[in-house]
């Protein structure tokens, strides 16, 4: 299993049943450093649905109880373990990476830190179960992502916005559902 991306690169691969065991490694780590219980550390992204294709990286969603009050305590403890806070702005979201070497050109994993509970850690969860319980549509995300390739866009950032409008669809039905 090779994880990794390099900055603007889209790149998909075979689903790995490996992510899930290179996820528990992680969280065991991340539990230590951070203190965090078990519930506050989820695997998210492509990676965490079964079957599809996805870029090789692992996504991984921290819960806190207000990221506003973060400290540089908090980031220090991420450093220990590999994690660097990005430059990514994003609201109500901070965003660290963790890279193969200290040339920081290949990461491995993200980690998405948001208030646990809230709007956005409920919409990501969602987003995996649901895809996770929903073969048709994840085979519908599935060929989305793939089609990306047939596009003359290029970079992580067309990629991103070329999901958006499934993505949102799919927060929707968890509003529905409320």
């Amino acid at each position: 299993m090779n994880l990794g991306i390099k900055k603007d690169e889209v790149k998909l691969v075979s689903y790995d049943e490996r992510w899930q065991h290179a996820f528990n490694i992680t969280k065991k780590e991340l539990k230590k450093c951070l203190k965090l219980q078990d519930v506050q550390i989820e695997h998210i992204g492509s990676t965490s649905i079964k079957g599809i294709q996805a870029k090789p990286v692992l996504d991984i969603l921290i819960g806190v109880e207000n990221i506003d009050e973060l400290d540089e305590a908090f980031f220090k403890a991420l450093r220990s373990v590999g994690f660097y806070r990005l430059k990514v702005e994003r609201p109500n979201e901070i965003v660290c990476a963790k890279f193969t070497d200290t040339s920081f050109e290949t990461k491995t994993h993200f980690i998405h830190i948001v208030d646990y509970e809230k709007e956005k850690w409920h919409q990501m969860l969602f987003f995996r179960n649901y895809l996770n319980a929903n073969e048709e549509i994840k085979q519908q995300y599935q060929d989305l992502k793939t089609a990306f390739f047939t596009t003359n866009l290029k970079g992580i950032d067309a990629y991103t916005e070329y999901k958006d409008q499934f993505v949102k669809a799919i927060f929707a039905k968890m509003e529905e559902k409320r």
